[in-house]
C-alpha cells in the first residue's frame, strides 16, 4: 500500500472515477484551471479537460441546482464547496430538492450527486467559514453524510459516494488534507457507506468520534494507556447517515462506558442522536452515564489560541475520560 496524503487520496478517487465512468464530472469554484482552493483537484483539468472539470461562478445556488438537474438526467456530478458554510446559500437546492426527488418521483428518478469540501473549524477563518453541518444535513431523509478521518477512508468513502445513486455529502477537513496514511492501491477499493470502523480496540470505555475528532481520540487513547493504564476503544463513525448502529452498540456493551466526541456544536448535534441510541439499546450495560464532548457552544472564535480551546482536542478528551472514571488528575 502507498503512503499518501488525505488530499491525494481524494484526488486519486476523483481521477479513478472520472476514468471509470464517462458520466462523472467535477464542478465548483476554481476547481479546474486554478487546481482547486485546497489543490484537491490539482492537475485534473489538464488531464481530463473542460467537460470533466468545470469552473463555476460564485453562485452556489446556481451550480448546485445545475448539478441536481444533471444528476436527474443521468450524469454523476461531484460538486466542490470551498467551505461547507457556503452550502447554506443553496439550502433549498441541496437539502430540499436533492433529498426529495427520488421519493417524490416514486423511485423513478435518482440523484447521484456528491457535494464535498471542508466542514471544520480550527483554521482561524472566522464564524462564517467554520461550520460543521453534518448534523443539519443528516436530518433530511434522502441524504447521506460521511466524514472521513484518514486518507484510506477518504478515498474509499469518496468512491462509494460517487457510485451511489443518492445525494451524498462528503465532509472533509482542511486540517486533515496534509495527513498521511496507507491507502490500498486497488482502483476498486471502496468503503461501504454506513460502516463504522474500530480504529483502536479497548476495554475500559468507548470513545466514539468522527472526522478529525477521531485523530484526537486516538492521541488521547495512547496517552491514557501510557500514563493512566486506561484502555480506550476508539470507534470511527465514518458515516453519519446511514449510521452503523450495531458497531456502536457492540462497543458500548463491551466497555460499559461511552464518550462521544465531535466538532459539532452540542445542541442537537450528532452526539445527541448517538446518546439516545445508546440509552435506548445499551442501558442495562452502562456503568456510567454517557458523556459528550463537543465544540464550545458559540460561533467559531477567530483568535487562534482561543479557537484551539473551543474544539475537542486530545487534552480535553483525556480530562473528560478521567472524570468519567473518577481518576484523579
Amino acid at each position: 500500500m502507498a503512503v499518501i496524503t488525505y488530499r491525494q487520496a481524494i484526488k486519486d478517487a476523483l481521477a479513478e472515477e472520472i476514468t471509470r465512468d464517462e458520466n462523472v464530472f467535477v464542478m465548483g469554484e476554481e476547481v479546474a484551471q486554478y487546481n482547486g482552493a485546497y489543490k484537491v483537484t490539482e492537475g485534473l483539468w489538464t488531464r481530463f479537460g473542460d467537460k470533466r472539470l468545470v469552473d463555476a461562478p460564485i453562485s452556489e445556488a446556481g451550480f448546485i441546482g445545475l448539478a441536481i438537474g444533471s444528476a436527474m438526467m443521468g450524469l454523476r456530478p461531484v460538486v466542490e464547496m470551498m467551505f461547507f458554510s457556503f452550502v447554506y446559500v443553496a439550502w433549498d437546492q441541496a437539502v430540499n430538492n436533492a433529498s426529495s426527488v427520488r421519493y417524490m418521483s416514486g423511485g423513478q428518478i435518482n440523484v447521484p450527486l456528491v457535494i464535498r469540501g471542508p466542514a471544520n473549524g480550527g483554521t482561524n477563518v472566522g464564524a462564517t467559514h467554520s461550520h460543521t453541518p453534518e448534523n443539519l444535513v443528516a436530518n433530511f431523509p434522502g441524504l447521506k453524510v460521511v466524514c472521513p478521518a484518514t486518507p484510506a477512508d477518504a478515498k474509499g468513502l469518496m468512491k462509494s459516494a460517487i457510485r451511489d445513486n443518492d445525494p451524498v455529502f462528503v465532509m472533509e477537513s482542511t486540517v486533515l488534507y496534509g495527513e498521511e496514511g496507507e491507502v490500498p492501491d486497488d482502483e476498486d477499493f471502496i468503503i461501504p457507506l454506513g460502516k463504522a470502523d474500530v480504529k483502536r480496540k479497548g476495554k475500559d470505555l468507548s470513545i466514539i468520534a468522527h472526522g478529525r475528532s477521531v485523530l484526537m481520540a486516538l492521541q488521547a487513547a495512547e496517552e491514557l494507556k501510557e500514563k493512566h493504564n486506561i484502555d480506550a476503544e476508539v470507534v470511527d463513525l465514518r458515516s453519519i447517515r446511514p449510521l452503523d448502529e450495531e458497531t456502536i452498540i457492540e462497543s458500548v456493551k463491551k466497555t460499559g462506558r461511552a464518550l462521544l466526541v465531535e466538532e459539532n456544536k452540542p445542541y442537537s448535534g450528532v452526539g445527541a442522536q448517538i446518546s439516545h441510541l445508546i440509552q435506548r439499546r445499551c442501558f442495562d450495560y452502562l456503568d456510567a452515564p454517557v458523556h459528550r464532548l463537543s465544540a464550545v457552544d458559540a460561533p467559531a472564535f477567530y483568535s487562534p489560541p482561543v479557537e484551539k480551546v473551543q474544539l475537542p482536542e486530545a487534552p480535553l478528551i483525556i480530562r473528560e475520560t478521567l472524570d468519567m472514571l473518577n481518576v484523579k488528575r
